[in-house]
């Protein structure tokens, strides 16, 4: 009987995370999808607000909880594979790429300026890599450190998206919070009544963006408080404003994860996929008539269908067999892909 528990346990908290993964990867589509409407629609500008207020911190900080293991033997080798070399390989594919989509009169390449949704996977190496010092400390002192980094590098003007240098620091509180998080919290945080508290959280959240005007690149992290303000004592108070309701929000958000498994909880393990390709889709849509007539409509039901609908065909076997070796850098083999293909037709 125990061993039976214990077994749910796992599973049920695999497909929570699995969960959490997809529905966070639908939003991260969405949010780019969203930024070409907002800004001459007060509506998906709060929507857009509200989303980014929440979507990277919660991917951040289940990255942070899969991140015990960084002291293992060959934890850094296994990181710099998965997430360095995907990197480079991409942030010189969508050079190119957007040289050509945007007919751009010179191609630079530099493996230091992260293309766009790129600096995540910097910004990641170097927090796991953060631990190794970050461990030694009492984790209330380790995270008061980190927030007070992460508030103190907005008055270095340096500090920007070169080498993700801004994000690595303003975000990295939510990766060593993930990473002192065990199992335990997450079954508090899914009870019911809390549940009900967020639900009311991130409504009252929603509405009170309506009433609320700010710079939406405070979300963001990537820039210096001179871009965003007057960079002066407040804007510490500011930042430290915006972590306090980033941090509610992304509980809130966790907490109404369903736990159990559906059809699309094993697509949570392919996040990775539409993180790196969803960009040469959107952009080429934010390029093309379709922009434009999508515009007449200005829905948000229409864009977070498309966005639902972009994640499912990223997330298939298919587009994971052809791309497998540039992403995990794993040879794939197409006639077997298309040979189980075949199978499964004729054992319908």
């Amino acid at each position: 009987m125990t061993s039976v528990k214990m077994g749910d346990c796992m599973k049920n908290r695999e497909s929570y995370f699995d969960n959490a993964k997809f529905i966070l990867i639908i939003l991260v589509v969405f949010g780019h999808v969203i930024r070409s409407f907002i800004d001459d629609n007060e509506f998906m500008l709060n929507v857009y607000k509200f989303v980014y207020t929440f979507h990277m911190p919660a991917f951040i900080l289940i990255s942070g909880f899969f991140a015990k293991g960084y002291n293992k033997k060959g934890y850094v080798q296994k990181i710099f594979k998965k997430l360095i070399i995907p990197y480079l390989i991409f942030q010189g594919i969508y050079s190119v790429y957007y040289f050509l989509v945007e007919s751009g009169n010179t191609l630079a390449v530099d493996p230091l300026d992260p293309h766009w949704s790129l600096w995540f996977l910097m910004s990641l190496f170097f927090w796991n890599l953060f631990l190794f010092a970050y461990t030694k400390l009492d984790k209330r002192l380790a995270m008061l450190i980190a927030i007070g980094l992460g508030v103190a590098i907005g008055y270095v003007d340096s500090a920007s998206n070169y080498l993700s240098v801004s994000r690595t620091f303003v975000f990295f509180p939510l990766f060593l919070a993930g990473f002192y998080l065990d199992k335990s919290h997450f079954k508090k945080l899914t009870a019911a009544k809390v549940r009900l508290a967020s639900i009311a959280l991130l409504l009252v959240t929603f509405i009170a963006y309506f009433n609320l005007d700010f710079d939406y690149e405070w979300l963001f992290g990537s820039k210096p408080y001179s871009a965003v303000s007057n960079a002066d004592a407040a804007d510490a108070f500011i930042r430290l404003g915006f972590y306090s309701l980033t941090f509610i929000l992304t509980f809130s958000f966790l907490s109404l994860i369903p736990k159990r498994n559906f059809f699309f909880t094993h697509w949570g393990t392919r996040t990775f996929y539409v993180y790196l390709l969803h960009g040469f889709i959107v952009k080429s849509f934010r390029n093309s008539e379709a922009l434009d007539w999508l515009k007449d409509y200005q829905s948000v039901t229409l864009i977070i269908l498309l966005s639902i609908l972009l994640t499912f065909i990223l997330s298939t076997n298919f587009v994971k067999t052809v791309t497998q070796p540039i992403i995990e850098l794993k040879a794939t083999n197409l006639k077997k892909y298309f040979k189980n293909r075949e199978e499964k037709v004729q054992y319908r």
